[in-house]
């Protein structure tokens, strides 16, 4: 899995667990609602600022997003980023 998907999922999974349509979330976030469609699709990646506008928006801590991603995306070795040292 592609780290935008992973983001796209776990993106998806904390949205819907605020019982946050995709609209919603665009309203609380500043952003658009074809943005959040595309991020949950993986077909985007997102900022840094808007991993914590997202973050603000699911009134969690981007830290809690950006560990379910790594979490997410480290269960499968062949996702892992290789070391650019290596």
């Amino acid at each position: 899995m592609k780290l935008e998907q992973a983001f796209g999922q776990i993106l998806r999974e904390y949205r819907k667990k605020a019982n946050l349509s995709q609209e919603k979330l665009a309203q609380e976030s500043d952003l658009d609602r074809t943005y959040i469609s595309l991020l949950e699709r993986g077909l985007r990646q997102p900022s840094i600022t808007t991993v914590f506008q997202l973050s603000t928006a699911l009134k969690i801590s981007s830290t809690e997003i950006i560990s379910a991603l790594e979490a997410m995306f480290n269960e499968d070795p062949e996702n892992r980023i290789s070391d650019p040292k290596r």
